[in-house]
């Protein structure tokens, strides 16, 4: 795992002095928000355990989550766009519209960002987008793990209130329990309606949003 100065310096002869990473979960869910972290690690600080968020365990993920809440030289900020948002704009602009705020809210003065995948449209900072990233650079993959457990947990949190979906097992995935569960109960007002395997079910069953 590369420091994201060194990185961008070794690999495309960029100098910056606070680069930042940013990274997203929940894009390809059928229900819940997205949830972009924009975050900091400060070049002498070292994280053991990070990866790509998808490959840890939820304990992995967690347990990293609240070590860096006790590292006060650590910086990180979310952005979460609401289902309704993401079915008026799509998942692509939404996404974007999360990490542009997430790094909006990160309130220290970087010059460089780091994004994993493709880079944010009309981002007023200098910036990189690199495939695989949140598995490359300790910033990224520290964004990727963080805005999968706040994504995890508001998803938890709404599986109490709509306790029939599961959400606490798929974390609003489109599983084939999922799935099964919105034919049997229809559509709840956090699934993302404009998403192919829900427009197909609202067209064969009729349903209607509760």
């Amino acid at each position: 795992m590369y420091k994201a100065k060194d990185f961008i310096e070794r690999y495309f002869d960029i100098y910056c002095k606070l680069p930042v990473g940013v990274d997203e979960a929940g894009r390809g869910c059928i229900a819940g928000p997205v949830v972009a972290c924009a975050s900091y690690i400060p070049e002498d600080i070292k994280l053991r355990g990070l990866a790509d968020s998808k490959i840890l365990t939820p304990i992995e993920r967690e347990r990293i989550y609240r070590k860096v809440k006790k590292i006060k030289e650590i910086k990180f900020a979310f952005g979460i766009i609401s289902p309704y948002k993401i079915d008026r704009m799509n998942i692509r602009n939404a996404s974007f519209l999360a990490m542009r705020i997430a790094l909006k809210k990160l309130k220290i003065p970087f010059d460089f960002v780091i994004v994993d995948g493709f880079e944010i449209p009309d981002l007023p900072y200098p910036q990189k987008g690199i495939i695989k990233a949140d598995a490359k650079i300790d910033c990224v993959s520290l964004a990727g793990i963080l805005a999968k457990v706040k994504r995890d947990r508001i998803m938890e949190r709404y599986a109490k209130i709509y306790p029939q979906y599961g959400f606490e097992r798929h974390k609003g995935y489109p599983t084939k329990e999922h799935i099964e569960k919105i034919k049997i109960f229809g559509i709840s007002k956090i699934h993302r309606k404009s998403f192919k395997p829900l427009k197909e079910i609202l067209n064969e069953k009729n349903t209607f949003s509760r």
